[in-house]
């Protein structure tokens, strides 16, 4: 064929090697046979034919190169794979380095210790990083031979790999069989954080208790606070294996002083990563946010007669302003109006929800795959956008409050009816432990703010509502031992449809008196809603709207561009982050955003309407991209190439 010639005929290839190389590449355009081609050394051979002598891909279009990375990165995991199939059949060789366990298919449990430095010295590494890399050789072959397959066919990298190796460490072999077989269906096309996450779902799935022990375990005999160097150059400061409620509450306590710094205007210019990074270090060393203020004012003023400028500077933006003080973090009222017909109240008591948090922008991925990071603030949609005269359509933005850390846990968790994880941003899934004890600490707390989303049997959201005080006025903070901190927090509780139906033929909170409960009630104007209690007998009142997921049926919508404050907070629900499949910026910091522009006559509906991030709605809006919704929560991408990507609605846990 005409793409296996030599080097040495490239630089005048004849006709026929001309029509052999259009078409491999056409082979590796979308739908092309090349495409498809599982990893192998053909396939090797072909991309590098297609590369050309200088690697150049003359004559090779976009999507022919989208295809040609995506196979490349196949034969990357494929090389992987080879190599831990390696150190395998070093690990079934004897002391001797007699061949005798080749024949049989197991491996042993353990090898020499010489085989690590066999290894280390032959890939130049350290004896612990060649032992770490032996024993993913071994769990791959042994305990996750699907995630290994995985690796071997180009789904996985070989980062992602050892990510679901090390996350299933701790579970016994039935376990980790049993938690492999609940995810290896669904990891193509997941980024790195996505993969973690769903192996954290999966193992505590199978093995909640085991996670709690490694936690407590954790915290009692490895917490520690570390400096160490970073690849900058700059040194880092972190305090490790730390109880949650406290470690998320000092988070916010950071957030808090930073935007405490923006608000003041006295340090322009500053990202708000440095504005956290500086509030961090004044916390520790016992600054004071007026202190800190006052000292960045003075930053630029010039000293009598000149004296001790040694150079002249330009002028800094020094905009006048008092330091303003924050309140306490949620203390402002929660969300928009909850108002509507008693119908969609008494409608939406049969219906079911989804999940919430806050999750490191980049997702922390080992293997460099850092997710999508939209800019911070309301979320309104660019300049140029489908609104007019560009103006803004974010999904909800905190208009300058702080933030607060999102719990998610089923309300069957916090009754103990199941065992089922919850969720946070930050931290990931959460075992069945610490999500009761995370939306304990937040009930201790009169800032936190509560929700109630209800979901179908496949997770999806399909009802939510925001609960609010029962009766008048707001409860004072009470004092409380350290270790029992309290935690403001926004704490969405999950329940099921099964469970609902349940509670509302049985009006009773299936939990002791003074503990977790929900019951069918009355709100102050005669509506249908639900009475939520918390831990010490708090009683707050929600009132459920249907979250259009599954159909559409125009309930929420509006005529103009801006949505109403209900049909933005369900699309957050709904979505809950970015509707692009690999971005997870959170809804509530993405712009509202519509698919068929509405100066095209979009309608702004929840048939309609998505999360998108800033960055992700404007490459939508640039040629070639197109989004639909073939149903209202499942948004289908369409790439200038006509490669499809189709994301469905956010899986929350009940």
């Amino acid at each position: 064929m005409g793409w296996q010639a030599d080097r040495g005929s490239w630089p005048g290839r004849a006709s026929g090697q001309e029509e052999g190389l259009r078409e491999l590449l056409a082979g590796f355009g979308h739908g092309g046979t090349w495409a498809a081609a599982v990893p192998s050394a053909s396939l090797a051979a072909a991309l590098e034919a297609a590369a050309g002598p200088e690697g150049l891909y003359e004559g090779a279009d976009v999507n022919a190169l989208v295809g040609i990375v995506r196979q490349w990165a196949a034969i990357e995991s494929w090389a992987g794979a080879a190599l831990l199939g390696t150190l395998r059949a070093m690990m079934r060789e004897d002391r001797e380095g007699r061949l005798l366990l080749r024949r049989r298919n197991d491996l042993p449990d353990g090898w020499d210790d010489s085989l690590n430095y066999e290894v280390a010295g032959a890939l130049a590494m350290g004896p612990v990083s060649a032992g770490n890399l032996a024993g993913l050789a071994w769990t791959l072959g042994t305990r996750l031979s699907g995630i290994g397959r995985l690796l071997t066919d180009g789904t996985l990298t070989r980062a992602k790999a050892r990510l679901i190796a090390a996350t299933f460490e701790s579970l016994d072999d039935g376990e980790a069989a049993r938690a492999e077989a609940l995810i290896v269906g669904g990891l193509a096309g997941k980024t790195y954080f996505q993969v973690e996450r769903l192996a954290w779902r999966a193992a505590l799935a199978v093995a909640p208790d085991v996670a709690e022990r490694r936690r407590k375990w954790a915290e009692k005999e490895r917490a520690r606070v570390t400096v160490f160097r970073e690849e900058s150059g700059a040194v880092g400061l972190s305090g490790r294996d730390l109880p949650a409620a406290q470690a998320l509450s000092g988070h916010v306590n950071v957030l808090a002083r930073a935007k405490e710094y923006e608000a003041s205007g006295a340090f322009p210019g500053e990202t708000s990563s440095r504005l956290e990074a500086l509030a961090y270090l004044h916390l520790l060393n016992g600054v004071t946010a007026a202190d800190a203020v006052a000292f960045a004012r003075t930053a630029d003023t010039q000293p009598p007669d000149g004296a001790g400028r040694d150079h002249d500077h330009d002028d800094a933006d020094s905009r006048d302003g008092q330091a303003t003080t924050t309140e306490p973090p949620g203390a402002t009222d929660q969300g928009e109006s909850n108002a509507g017909d008693a119908g969609n109240a008494a409608g939406s008591r049969g219906t079911e929800n989804r999940r919430s948090g806050h999750e490191p922008n980049g997702g922390g991925s080992a293997d460099g795959a850092g997710d999508d990071e939209g800019p911070d603030g309301d979320g309104g949609d660019p300049n140029g956008g489908s609104g007019p005269n560009g103006s803004g359509g974010g999904l909800g933005g905190a208009g300058g409050r702080v933030a607060l850390p999102e719990v998610t846990v089923p309300l069957a968790t916090l009754q103990r009816r199941a065992e089922r994880p919850g969720d946070n941003r930050l931290l990931g899934p959460l075992d069945p432990a610490m999500a009761r004890d995370l939306a304990a600490a937040a009930a201790r707390s009169p800032y936190s703010r509560w929700e109630v989303t209800v979901v179908d049997v496949q997770g999806y959201a399909v009802g939510h509502g925001i609960a609010r005080a029962r009766h008048s006025g707001r409860r004072k903070p009470q004092p409380s031992d350290p270790a029992y901190c309290p935690f403001p927090a926004q704490v969405n509780i999950t329940v099921t449809e099964a469970l609902l139906r349940q509670l509302l033929a049985q009006p009773r909170s299936g939990a002791p008196p003074g503990d977790w409960g929900l019951v069918p009630g009355t709100a102050k104007n005669g509506d249908d809603a639900w009475i939520l209690t918390l831990p010490g007998v708090r009683e707050l009142i929600v009132r459920l709207d249907c979250v259009p997921t599954h159909e559409c049926d125009h309930r929420y919508q509006v005529d103009s561009y801006q949505p109403s404050g209900r049909l933005r907070r369900l699309i957050q629900v709904r979505d809950r982050e970015c509707t692009f499949p690999t971005c997870s910026r959170p809804a509530h910091d993405s712009d509202f955003e519509h698919a068929q522009p509405y100066d095209q006559g979009g309608r702004t509906d929840a048939c309609n309407t998505g999360a998108r991030s800033r960055r992700c709605h404007q490459v939508k809006q640039t040629p070639g991209w197109q989004v639909t919704q073939p149903k209202p929560g499942w948004h289908k991408w369409i790439t200038p190439t006509g490669r499809t990507y189709v994301q469905e609605p956010w899986r929350y846990t009940a």
